[in-house]
């Protein structure tokens, strides 16, 4: 290693605070420019945003909604899916790209994920489809797209909509195309953790097809066509003009800071390598050729929860995502998996450890993560 930072140098997983100094003679005014308007919701912050964001992900619509997790429940309900239908999607994910095909009434079905990816293997989606398949939903876990040309092609043999979960995704892409433009619709979350992250919840669906994005616009408003008349049942799904406004601002700067995550993820590969770390103690994540915006960078290691421990007490910020998998969570005991079921998902909910990657982060606190890692495993 190049030298150490100070043993008490805390390094933490996130640092929002610092994000925030150098945003805050920016944010500020145009949080002011809201207040003095005194119009929250929708608005014409919301459009500006939208189109923004539309422009940004190469479609033709971008509708503001309340949260990421409301994007994929809204997106679910406007392709009309619910009771006796079924959507695919990962056993390794949130919980909430499940938890919104349970709040529609239709059944989730799950395929295990492609180890080096953590994303969906599309070679499982058939052997999990049936005749009441109506969906897939792929999910770009922690940046990095998923395969999305196999998984289109499994769609379209099969007439399924496909709705990408890219809340960990804005800006990844496959192919020269951005997350978000390949699916009936994208899911886009900016809870303050994203590489685009609000003062709070909200979110996104971007959609190719003027229809479909018209009805969601309708539905996230009660499905109100003028004030109290309703021609469907939708939800409150309304995105605050407050958080459009900043996430406006902070737009500017995403496609820095999604460049800074991966050069951080570069800097760890090199440095773990030069720690002389081998793949039975550690594995980091792979750098893909096309744009991986690394909203989480995430290792494989053994003696997982120990290390977890000894990285918190000397003040290195990390987390697991995820420490169960879907299908073993207990309130969809009701779906009928069992341990062993998806081998590939058990595994890395047992192995896997974000480390921080934040883009405002230092060569030193870089330093200080390995270091940490490696007193662990070399003491």
């Amino acid at each position: 290693m190049r030298g150490e930072a100070k043993k008490t140098e805390p390094v933490p997983l996130l640092d929002l605070k610092a994000q925030y100094r150098s945003l805050r003679d920016e944010v500020l005014p145009v949080i002011e420019r809201v207040c003095e308007d005194q119009a929250f919701v929708l608005g014409s912050e919301v459009e500006a945003f939208e189109n923004e964001v539309a422009s940004y992900c190469g479609v033709d619509h971008a509708v503001g909604v309340s949260s990421g997790t409301d994007a994929l429940l809204l997106s679910l309900m406007a392709l009309d899916i619910g009771p006796g239908d079924e959507v695919l999607t990962s056993a390794f994910t949130f919980f909430a790209t499940a938890g919104s095909v349970h709040r529609t009434g239709a059944r989730v079905v799950l395929a295990d994920i492609d180890p080096a990816t953590f994303n969906i293997d599309p070679n499982r989606l058939e052997a999990g489809r049936s005749s009441r398949t109506r969906a897939v939903i792929p999910v770009h876990l922690f940046g990095r797209c998923a395969e999305m040309d196999a998984v289109l092609d499994v769609a379209e043999r099969y007439n399924l909509a496909v709705i990408e979960d890219a809340a960990q995704a804005i800006g990844s892409e496959l192919n020269k195309r951005r997350a978000g433009s390949f699916g009936d619709t994208g899911c886009f979350s900016f809870f303050p953790s994203k590489n685009l992250g609000a003062f709070g919840d909200g979110g996104m669906i971007t959609a190719k097809d003027s229809a479909l994005a018209h009805k969601i616009r309708i539905m996230r408003m009660h499905g109100e066509t003028s004030k109290y008349h309703h021609e469907l049942v939708g939800g409150c799904f309304r995105l605050d003009a407050l958080q459009a406004a900043i996430l406006r601002v902070k737009l500017r700067h995403l496609d820095a800071w999604s460049e800074a995550r991966r050069r951080n993820a570069e800097e760890y590969h090199r440095l773990f390598a030069e720690a002389g770390l081998d793949e039975q103690e550690i594995q980091v994540p792979e750098i893909p050729s096309h744009r991986h915006i690394f909203n989480q960078y995430v290792i494989r290691v053994q003696r997982r929860d120990e290390l977890m421990d000894h990285l918190r007490t000397q003040g290195v910020g990390c987390q697991i995502y995820y420490p169960i998998p879907i299908h073993l969570q207990a309130c969809f005991r009701s779906l009928g998996y069992r341990q062993g079921d998806f081998p590939h998902s058990e595994k890395a909910a047992a192995e896997v450890l974000a480390l921080p990657v934040f883009p405002e982060m230092t060569s030193e606190q870089r330093v200080r993560v390995v270091d940490c890692v490696r007193e662990f495993y070399r003491s």
